[in-house]
């Protein structure tokens, strides 16, 4: 007997710093939803501060999900994500609550929406060799013999992201089939679920001063204090939760190598650049809302509508 087609997504998106959380809190508190977290940084326990995790007045107003909830030495990957929002979907559709998810990471979105690859078979003794050639040879070796056996794969990793390039090639030596291919069989038999997709913006120069005062406000309310603890526990800077916007910048200083106010530069640059990144992701989204929260008129209500049409 078919499955009853799973109830649509209600997903609320866009670039870093543009209110997105604010905004979240507001629609879920009239219609009393959860809010499901899409952003990678905020799964990590112990940087509230500097990945703009809600506050507990924040969180005490509407129940939220998939923050805070992982060790910093934790991998945290889009498989897992995927696996631990479709628990709460399931489970807050059996107690009959509406969940908004909201966040910034476009991959989590996506596969949220599109499902996830379940994953060619692995194998320990070519994973391991391919990581002693890239220490060996570096990572643009491995990237150009990529490139000549799986083209379509290669092009979509990002240039330093060493991890999947090697899972990559893992796959092709122990199938002889490009993971692309893998990738182009799996959707095809993979069934989209429905989803209600908007996404909020602001204009650049607005958005720009959104994410210095940002930067500046996380820096006075103690930021530089949590990179410390995050340092001290000895966390390699190449651990992923190390990746997060600004944290790199501020180990610098407690190393004595840069200066505050450098450090403030440099991370406004980076997310400045983050935020043009996402939100070229977000123009790519099929039937995606674009709403301008600085256009005249009431945002906050085009959205509720827009998102819980129905209620």
């Amino acid at each position: 007997m078919p499955q009853p087609p799973a109830p649509s997504l209600r997903i609320l998106a866009g670039p870093t710093a543009v209110g997105k959380t604010a905004l979240a809190i507001e629609l879920a508190r009239r219609h009393g939803a959860v809010i499901l977290s899409a952003d990678s940084m905020q799964v990590y326990r112990g940087m509230e501060i500097g990945t703009a995790q809600p506050d507990t007045a924040q969180r005490a107003a509407v129940p939220h999900v998939l923050v805070g909830h992982v060790e910093p030495g934790e991998e945290y990957h889009v498989a897992r994500f995927v696996e631990e929002a479709t628990a709460v979907l399931d489970r807050e559709e059996a107690a009959g609550r509406p969940v908004l998810v909201c966040g910034g990471t476009g991959l989590f979105l996506k596969h949220l929406v599109q499902g996830i690859f379940a994953g060619a078979p692995r194998d320990a003794g070519v994973r391991a060799r391919l990581e002693q050639e890239l220490e060996a040879g570096g990572l643009d070796a491995l990237r150009a013999r990529l490139r000549a056996v799986d083209p379509t794969r290669e092009a979509e990793i990002n240039p330093n992201d060493a991890m999947r390039v090697v899972r990559a090639l893992e796959v092709f030596e122990t199938t002889g089939v490009p993971m692309s291919e893998h990738h182009a069989r799996d959707s095809r038999e993979r069934q989209a679920r429905p989803a209600r997709y908007v996404v909020v913006d602001r204009p650049r120069p607005a958005l720009v001063e959104r994410i210095h005062r940002r930067v500046d406000d996380s820096l006075a309310a103690g930021w530089l204090g949590e990179a410390r603890q995050l340092m001290d526990r000895g966390l390699p800077d190449d651990a992923q939760a190390c990746k997060a916007l600004g944290y790199r910048e501020l180990f610098r200083v407690l190393r004595g190598e840069w200066t505050l106010d450098r450090a403030a530069d440099e991370i406004k640059a980076r997310t400045r650049q983050f935020a043009r990144r996402q939100r070229t992701w977000f123009r790519a989204v099929p039937d995606a809302e674009w709403v301008d929260l600085d256009e005249a008129g009431d945002a906050v209500a085009r959205i509720d509508a827009l998102l819980f049409p129905d209620e």
